[in-house]
């Protein structure tokens, strides 16, 4: 269900055992590295067998079987790899000794919020939507009474719930919550680490002057519609700086170098679980508009879990803003493959001396990490030259 997927968690089965299902009917939710996804069936006929909730197995595992009733599919489970044997599961005993027809469907489609559940471990039936407004306002499916086929809650009813007074009543108890890792927190930190202890960092920070750009973004908001931010301005200097400093725009990979051609910057979205990269592509080629248009929707995407594997993949760059936070500066780890990333710390009104002269102005400091095997000290301050020359006289950005 993504690129780098090696395991997933049966997060809750919309079906049961001997219900009969169709051809593209949504069956189960999944949870991968990256978001959690709805399951595809692609089999008509009747659910044999089903990997128990919460199992979390490898890729390749079978975790279903759709067949004929009475279907003999014991040897089509011996044939499978060994970890579907070693995670609970459930199963229609066959009645006549016939091959299986169709294991579990492994295409997938549009992410969705993980299922809830209540304290007894009972499902409760939600649509996706419902869910995510759920989580979101911060109710408890399991106090909601649901409007839609069989009792499923649907969003009207996350809309229209209105807390009792018991729900709401202050108590005072001690009590704490054991979150399990979720898939997308087990790949951060394996790919993270790999990158912190395999890649030999170094850092160069970069104080750049604001005024320009402050100054600039206020008269082009006049002339538009679509709001442009200043990490907008931040997305498109790094981009054209880029193509003039291809040795940052690069990949380590062992026997080889890789300089991309091609500008693509993955702009960090912090969600609950963690952080996803989605890639602005072509960057360089892209208006402001375009760029802001596109990072508030793959922002969107990001925190509904609603990204495609296309959204996230073939980053050359990367860049990590956590200005909007009131953080000065920092320093972040290098996203593989890129060879750099890009720490942007927030703009702040202070004295600035020129010419020997005090005024007040706003700054903002930059850190630019680097993986020491692709790139060289000179060349990533050779690189926060450009980019800081982007920012301190915008204009350039439109030639």
């Amino acid at each position: 269900m993504s690129d780098t997927m090696e395991e997933g968690t049966i997060v809750s089965w919309f079906v049961k055992l001997g219900d009969t299902v169709k051809s593209s009917e949504m069956i189960a939710d999944v949870e991968t590295d990256k978001a959690t996804m709805e399951l595809e069936n692609f089999e008509k006929g009747e659910v044999l067998y089903l990997l128990e909730e919460g199992a979390t197995v490898p890729v390749e595992t079978v975790i279903a079987v759709i067949g004929k009733k009475g279907e003999d599919f014991q040897d089509l489970l011996k044939a499978a790899p060994a970890a579907a044997e070693e995670a609970p599961a459930a199963e229609v005993k066959a009645s006549a000794s016939v091959p299986v027809a169709a294991p579990s469907a492994p295409a997938t489609t549009a992410p969705v919020a993980p299922a809830a559940s209540t304290s007894s471990n009972e499902r409760v039936f939600a649509s996706p939507l419902a869910k995510s407004m759920a989580e979101e306002k911060g109710i408890d499916l399991s106090l909601v009474a649901g409007s839609g086929d069989n009792g499923r809650i649907i969003k009207k009813d996350i809309e229209n719930y209105v807390p009792s007074a018991a729900s709401t009543a202050a108590v005072g108890v001690e009590s704490f919550e054991d979150v399990p890792v979720s898939q997308m927190r087990k790949t951060i930190a394996k790919r993270l680490a790999e990158s912190k202890f395999s890649a030999p960092h170094f850092y160069l920070t970069k104080e750049i002057k604001m005024d320009a750009v402050l100054a600039a973004r206020k008269r082009m908001n006049e002339y538009t519609e679509s709001r442009i931010s200043i990490n907008d301005i931040i997305v498109k200097a790094a981009a054209v700086a880029l193509k003039s400093h291809p040795n940052i725009n690069s990949s380590w990979l062992g026997d080889r170098i890789r300089r991309n051609h091609h500008v693509h910057i993955g702009v960090a979205v912090a969600i609950d679980d963690g952080l996803l990269v989605p890639v602005v592509r072509f960057a360089d080629s892209k208006s402001l508009s375009q760029i802001g248009a596109e990072v508030r929707d793959l922002a969107g995407k990001a925190k509904t879990k609603e990204l495609k594997p296309q959204d996230w993949e073939g980053n050359t760059f990367t860049i990590s803003n956590l200005g909007a936070f009131g953080i000065d500066e920092f320093t972040a780890i290098v996203n593989p493959p890129d060879a750099c990333i890009l720490a942007i710390g927030s703009s702040k009104e202070t004295i600035i001396v020129e010419n020997g002269e005090m005024r007040p102005g706003h700054v903002m400091k930059v850190t630019l990490s680097c993986d020491h095997r692709a790139v060289d000290g000179v060349t990533g301050a050779n690189f926060l030259k450009t980019f800081a020359e982007l920012l301190e006289e915008p204009v350039r950005l439109l030639v």
